[in-house]
C-alpha cells in the first residue's frame, strides 16, 4: 500500500503544510476519488491493533428520559432520575438522554445545516479556515492539533466560540449560521438540565454549577467524518477525555463513536431523538473523583455516507480568586479528603494546547501522591 512505503526522504511537515494550506480538508480528500490516504494520518501499529479488538458485549451506554422532570413537582420521580445520573456519571461517564425537551425537527435541521456546511464546495469554505486564535471567533479546519498530534485524524470540523463573550453571529457561515444560534441555546438547555442533576446527585443545590459559571464557556464543534478509503490505517478521532466540565453531543445515524467501558471499548448506537452526554475531566476534578470523564473515540468512516456530530463543551467563566479552580470544599471532609490539587487557568489551557488531545493528562499532573 502506498501509504505504508517506506521513505527514508519523507517529509513529514512539508506534506502536513501542503495538506492545511491547500484549505479542502479530509473532506475534500474524500471527494476528490483518492484511493490511499496520505501517510501522515496513518497512525502506529500499537494504536491500530487496539482498534481491531472486538468490542463489548455491552449493547449501548446508559439511556435516561429526562420526561416528567422538567417543570415537574414530582420529587419522588426527580429523586429516581438523579440517582440514574449519578450512577451513570460515576461508572460510565457516558450517557443518553431522551424526552429531553428539544423537538426532533431541531436536532434534524441541526444536523442538516452542519452537513450542508461540509458539503460546499472547498472553495467556499476556504474562507473559514484557519488556525490562529484556536481561543475565540468561528474557524473551519481540519484536525485542530494537527501540528501537535504525531498522527492525524480522518475529520474537518467547523468550530465556535459561543461564550463567555457573546459571538458575532454575522460571522458565522450563512447557511449554518441560524441553525447554530439555535442549538446552542437548546443545548445549553439541556445541558442546565443535567448539570442541576449532578448537582444534586453531589449533595449540592441544584443551580450550584451554573452559579459557578460552568454553563458560560460555550464551544461548539461541527465534526464532519466523511468516507475514508483505508478506514483500518487510521482513525476518525483519537481516543481521549474532554477537558471541560461536561460535553453535549448530537449526532446523525451513522455509527462509529466508541467509549471505554473498564477494559472494553462500547459501539454507541444513535437514539433517535437522543442526546449524548459525557463527562470532562474538570467535572471529574471539581467532583474530587465522584463523576469519571471517560476515554471516547470515533472509527475512521466506512460509509459512503458522511458521519455527523455537533458538541458544545461546556466549562467555567469565572475562575477564583487570581485564576484557579480544584475540587469543590462542600465535597471535602477528614473522611473525604482532596484527590487533587488546586490547577490555574494557565496550566488548563497549556494542558490543552501544548499538545495532541489525550487522556486524562491534567488529572494526572494534579492528582495528590499518597
Amino acid at each position: 500500500m502506498a501509504a505504508m512505503d517506506a521513505n527514508s526522504s519523507y517529509d513529514r511537515m512539508k506534506e502536513l503544510k501542503e495538506f492545511d494550506e491547500s484549505k479542502m480538508g479530509v473532506k475534500g480528500l474524500s471527494d476528490s476519488g483518492l484511493t490511499s490516504i496520505p501517510r501522515f494520518f496513518v497512525h502506529p501499529p500499537e494504536t491500530l491493533s487496539d482498534f481491531k479488538k472486538s468490542s463489548s458485549t455491552c449493547t449501548n451506554i446508559p439511556i435516561i428520559d429526562l420526561s416528567g422532570i422538567i417543570n415537574s413537582k414530582d420529587n419522588d420521580h426527580r429523586l429516581k432520575i438523579v440517582e440514574q445520573v449519578k450512577e451513570a456519571a460515576k461508572t460510565w461517564g457516558f450517557f443518553q438522554v431522551i424526552n429531553h425537551g428539544v423537538p426532533i425537527s431541531v436536532l434534524d435541521e441541526t444536523i442538516h445545516a452542519i452537513r450542508a456546511f461540509h458539503d460546499q464546495p472547498h472553495e467556499v469554505k476556504a474562507k473559514f479556515y484557519k488556525r490562529e486564535n484556536e481561543l475565540g471567533g468561528v474557524m473551519y479546519m481540519s484536525n485542530n492539533d494537527l501540528y501537535r498530534a504525531k498522527s492525524a485524524a480522518w475529520h474537518d470540523s467547523l468550530q465556535a466560540w459561543m461564550g463567555p463573550e457573546p459571538l458575532k453571529v454575522a460571522d458565522l457561515p450563512e447557511i449554518c449560521r441560524n441553525e447554530v444560534v439555535a442549538w446552542d441555546k437548546s443545548a445549553t438547555e439541556v445541558a442546565e438540565t443535567v448539570m442541576e442533576l449532578l448537582c444534586e446527585g453531589l449533595g449540592l443545590e441544584a443551580g450550584k454549577f451554573k452559579e459557578l459559571t460552568f454553563l458560560d464557556t460555550r464551544v461548539l464543534v461541527g465534526h464532519c467524518y466523511p468516507y475514508c478509503p483505508q478506514p483500518d490505517l487510521t482513525v476518525g478521532i483519537t481516543s481521549h477525555t474532554d477537558p471541560g466540565v461536561i460535553t453535549v453531543l448530537l449526532q446523525n445515524h451513522v455509527p462509529g463513536l466508541q467509549v471505554k467501558h473498564g477494559d472494553e471499548w462500547v459501539n454507541v448506537k444513535p437514539v433517535p431523538g437522543g442526546l449524548i452526554i459525557n463527562a470532562g475531566d474538570f467535572l471529574q476534578i471539581i467532583s474530587n473523583g465522584e463523576y469519571k470523564s471517560v476515554q471516547h473515540r470515533v472509527l475512521a468512516n466506512s460509509s459512503k455516507e458522511a458521519r455527523i456530530s455537533i458538541v458544545i463543551f461546556f466549562n467555567l467563566a469565572k475562575w477564583k480568586g487570581d485564576g484557579y479552580h480544584g475540587p469543590l470544599p462542600e465535597l471535602l471532609s477528614p473522611e473525604k479528603p482532596a484527590i487533587y490539587r488546586n490547577f490555574t487557568r494557565q496550566e488548563f489551557f497549556e494542558n490543552f494546547y501544548s499538545k495532541g488531545i489525550d487522556t486524562k493528562s491534567l488529572i494526572e499532573k494534579i492528582k495528590i501522591k499518597n
